[in-house]
């Protein structure tokens, strides 16, 4: 008879799972002792809610690959890419330390796959994050100023744990972007990690500025403290996809 309002109550409680096990028990569970079988119906509740916030966090962070994982990175002799840092990295203890990761190379080397693919790897480890190209970044920061919601907007940017910044470089800042560019690396520096993607090194993103003095303080704020990820590739990563794509209907 308790057995309704029991229900009720773990349904108010949002505990779904826990409440369906316990409505309709599966036969194998029946003779379980009553420790063990909470124990499973606890687990399973759990797992539920670990794997709902996990779909939240991949929604909210907008990654352009959504499906980029790095259990499905593409090695091959004609691809340099450290797969020890790699490995190091999908602990995400570079975001518990606050470190960046730069990662360079030209069209087609999977910059945007692996930073998409870190990002997965950050949601599936609980850690909210998000994924901006630098073009639409600077797009959001000036909506933000003229509608009088950047405070609030660099707010937002500066507490995400694993910021994202993809396409750096594609044309030279104004002194505008490059002053919006600084206070967004200003409010992460030592705070949150950020990875950040650009056709070439580090070295050549000074040139990018529209004041050296902007320049010197950006890259003072996120080389020093990240982990540094040249790539090449002989072929495109797009080409060899598509081709694995074609293969695999043929």
């Amino acid at each position: 008879m308790l057995n309704s309002p029991t229900i009720e109550q773990l349904k108010d409680l949002k505990l779904k799972v826990m409440a369906d096990m316990f409505a309709e028990p599966e036969s194998s569970l029946r003779e379980l002792p009553f420790e063990d079988r909470f124990a499973l119906m606890v687990e399973r509740q759990w797992f539920a809610k670990k794997n709902l916030r996990i779909k939240r966090l991949l929604s909210a962070a907008r990654l352009a690959i959504p499906d980029a994982c790095l259990e499905d990175i593409y090695y091959s002799d004609e691809r340099t890419i450290d797969k020890k840092l790699i490995l190091t990295l999908s602990t995400c203890a570079y975001i518990e330390k606050k470190l960046n990761v730069v990662l360079s190379g030209r069209t087609g080397t999977g910059k945007s796959y692996i930073a998409c693919a870190l990002g997965n790897c950050a949601c599936r480890n609980g850690y909210r994050a998000a994924y901006f190209r630098i073009p639409e970044l600077l797009l959001e920061i000036q909506e933000a100023k003229d509608s009088k919601k950047y405070l609030k907007f660099m707010d937002t940017l500066k507490s995400i744990r694993l910021l994202i910044l993809d396409d750096i470089g594609l044309k030279s800042y104004t002194l505008d972007e490059s002053r919006d560019i600084l206070e967004v690396t200003e409010a992460r520096y030592n705070k949150n990690s950020t990875i950040l993607a650009a056709q070439f090194p580090h070295s050549k993103w000074y040139d990018l500025f529209a004041d050296s003095t902007l320049a010197d303080a950006v890259m003072d704020r996120v080389i020093h403290n990240a982990y540094i990820m040249p790539l090449d590739s002989k072929r495109s990563l797009r080409e060899v996809m598509a081709e694995k794509v074609k293969r695999s209907l043929e």
